[in-house]
């Protein structure tokens, strides 16, 4: 959010130290040529104070106090407010030269989320979207952005929506660094997959708290950021410091869906190295992007009770429903997996799917 507190006053135009301390001699009937003999400053300096050339220094600050009555504060304050909205005003020009950035990003998504306020003038949303992806201008943008396509390695994906994934992954930032995690711990991770598995069977209500603090308490947090338009991705995993971070957006909002990415970017985790950004879309391929998919089917549902499943021949919803039961994980699971795999029809068996919503969709 943008860093200037509410209601404060931002000038548009300047009033100079100077301005202030010819005033105040003129009231008294002092000229200059008397401050420079009252204070030994030479008249040369004087002059270029008033006329805004030189700055009030904390040494010029005390002999005014002593010579006009008033603090030294007083004068440093001034000028410290001085340059302070000199830099201002000249950087406010130089971000009008910038808001046409505003129209790539979805500014209009993010401030319903309650990612940004509601500002009308351009300028000030501007400096609130620079401050909410925690950088100085649009430039910098195009730096950090950069550095996640590298990270991420195929830098054309998200070519057309680049604001909106980078909106994304700032807003799970965000919220994982309010989550408290335990220093990351592998094997820790590794043995909680197992009770994290169970929890398929759960609904939100149930699983949400506890993935979340299993998690935590491997050093891994986890957050689910609602996608924004033009983005199209399911999950991403990066590394915040030593701090591992599983970001899902509930992309399909199917359980199976769900459930696959959350493991998919586990995989990531435990296989692959914390330099790394994966970013999970619509046709991405890589052999860590395979490791990583082998790894969700073979948590969720393990080889060989899937082989003893499907030699029994081709499997009734019924059937469906009793191994899921049997190997502890929710049947929807199953269905996608089958789905995927070409046994069973896109649509069939999605009656046996879990569907989520955000709180309030549908509402609004």
């Amino acid at each position: 959010m943008s860093n200037t507190p509410k209601n404060q006053y931002q000038p548009d135009s300047l009033v100079t130290p100077g301005e202030v301390l010819e005033d105040y001699i003129d009231s008294l009937g002092m000229t200059q040529v008397e401050l420079a003999s009252r204070t030994g400053l030479a008249k040369k300096t004087i002059n270029e104070i008033i006329k805004g050339k030189t700055p009030i220094t904390p040494e010029t600050s005390l002999k005014l106090e002593r010579t006009l009555g008033r603090p030294a504060h007083f004068w440093n304050n001034l000028e410290r407010q001085y340059q302070e909205d000199r830099v201002r005003l000249a950087e406010q020009q130089r971000l009008e030269n910038h808001l046409d950035w505003l129209d790539k990003v979805p500014v209009k998504a993010m401030t319903k989320l309650g990612w940004l306020p509601k500002i009308k003038n351009k300028t000030e949303l501007l400096e609130a979207v620079l401050s909410f992806f925690g950088i100085a201008s649009p430039e910098q943008w195009h730096t950090v952005w950069t550095e996640y396509q590298v990270a991420y390695r195929q830098t054309q994906r998200f070519e057309t929506c680049a604001e909106s994934v980078s909106a994304w992954l700032r807003q799970g930032e965000i919220a994982a660094k309010e989550i408290i995690c335990a220093p990351f711990d592998k094997k820790r991770f590794q043995e909680i997959l197992s009770d994290i598995r169970a929890l398929t069977t759960e609904n939100p209500q149930v699983f949400l708290g506890k993935l979340v603090a299993l998690c935590a308490s491997a050093g891994v947090a986890v957050v689910f950021i609602r996608e924004l338009p033009k983005t199209g991705v399911h999950g991403a995993t990066r590394w915040l410091g030593d701090k591992a971070v599983i970001q899902l957006s509930l992309r399909y909002k199917s359980n199976d869906h769900l459930w696959f990415t959350f493991f998919h970017e586990a995989g990531h985790i435990v296989k692959h190295g914390r330099k790394e950004v994966f970013i999970e879309g619509k046709g991405l391929d890589g052999d860590k992007e395979e490791e990583a998919d082998v790894f969700a089917c073979d948590k969720l549902i393990p080889p060989a009770a899937l082989r003893q499943f499907l030699d029994r021949g081709h499997p009734t919803l019924a059937d469906i429903q009793l191994f899921a039961q049997n190997i502890g994980i929710a049947p929807g699971i199953v269905v996608g997996r089958l789905q995927h795999d070409g046994i069973l029809p896109c649509d069939i068996g999605n009656k046996l799917k879990v569907f989520y919503r955000w709180a309030g969709e549908g509402e609004e």
